[in-house]
């Protein structure tokens, strides 16, 4: 991240994880995430994305996932997001999109993360899960 120090670069990854996970498990909407999101400078957005795409990568997201994430994102099927997400295998090169389409890139790799974290606690951490992520608190703040 061009101009912030490395403690700048983790408080943003930190928030981003908060943000994002929050949005996935359906404790805040994927507009109030796009909000933040949209809010950040372009240098954030995209350490922000990179973070995202990183999440969807452990998440092992199928290219069903794809497009049941895409149909809620309320980006068009046909965007480059869309596209690359739905690939089998999913393409991550969001960072390099325009930056036009980074806020329909990240509407897209929440609601991907979404789907397929959904199906990962109901499958693979089903009463057994110790991730942090899978774990939040009962309510979290509104941004």
């Amino acid at each position: 991240m061009r101009g912030t120090s490395s403690e700048d670069g983790r408080a943003l990854r930190r928030e981003a994880e908060r943000v994002v996970n929050g949005v996935a498990q359906g404790r805040r909407t994927l507009d109030d995430g796009t909000s933040w999101f949209a809010a950040l400078s372009q240098s954030g957005r995209q350490v922000v994305l990179q973070e995202v795409a990183g999440y969807a990568m452990q998440a092992h997201i199928t290219s069903a996932d794809g497009h049941a994430g895409v149909a809620r994102s309320g980006v068009k099927p046909t965007a480059n997001p869309a596209v690359m997400i739905c690939m089998d295998p999913p393409r991550y090169g969001f960072v390099a999109l325009p930056a036009d389409e980074h806020v329909k890139a990240f509407r897209v790799l929440v609601s991907v993360l979404s789907v397929a974290d959904t199906r990962r606690r109901q499958t693979y951490c089903r009463g057994t899960c110790g991730h942090t992520w899978h774990n939040l608190p009962p309510s979290v703040e509104r941004l």
